[in-house]
C-alpha cells in the first residue's frame, strides 16, 4: 500500500481518521479476515491436540437422528447389554434413555460419560430445549 494515497485527519493535532482509496481498504479487510480464519485454524489445532475430536460416525449418527448417547456408545464398541452392565443399570431403562422416553439420573450420565470417556454434554442432545434430568435422590 502506497502511503502517499492515504489522507489523515487531524483533530487538534491528533490523527483522528484515515482517508484512502477502496482499492486499500479492501485490501486490508481481506487481510484482516485471513488473520482470522488463520486463528481459527490455530485454536482448532489447539483443541485437536489436546484431546479427542469427534469422530465422523458419531457426528453422521447424531445428525441422522440417533441420540448422542447411542452415537457415542456404538462408537466405542458398547452393546446395549454390556454399557448398562457397566454402569449397573437395566439393559432396557438404558435403551429409554437413549430413545428420549427417560431422561435419567445426572448420575447415571456421570457414570456412561465416564465409561465411554467423553463428557456429559457429548451425550445429551440440547436441541433447542434442554432436558430436563432427574436428580439423584440417593
Amino acid at each position: 500500500m502506497n502511503e502517499s494515497n492515504v489522507q489523515f485527519i487531524e483533530k487538534n493535532g491528533d490523527p483522528q481518521y484515515v482517508v484512502m482509496p477502496i482499492e486499500n481498504y479492501r485490501e486490508i479487510v481481506s487481510l484482516l479476515n485471513d488473520i482470522e480464519d488463520y486463528s481459527a485454524i490455530d485454536q482448532a489445532l489447539i483443541e485437536y491436540r489436546a484431546g479427542e475430536t469427534v469422530p465422523s460416525e458419531v457426528l453422521s449418527a447424531i445428525l441422522n437422528g440417533d441420540s448422542p448417547l447411542r452415537a457415542w456408545r456404538e462408537c466405542r464398541g458398547y452393546t446395549l447389554d454390556s454399557l448398562a452392565k457397566r454402569i449397573g443399570v437395566s439393559k432396557g431403562y438404558l435403551s429409554q434413555i437413549e430413545n428420549g422416553r427417560k431422561s435419567g439420573s445426572l448420575d447415571l450420565f456421570r457414570q456412561v460419560s465416564i465409561e465411554l470417556n467423553v463428557t456429559i454434554d457429548d451425550l445429551v442432545n440440547w436441541g433447542e430445549e434442554r432436558p430436563s434430568v432427574e436428580s439423584d435422590t440417593s
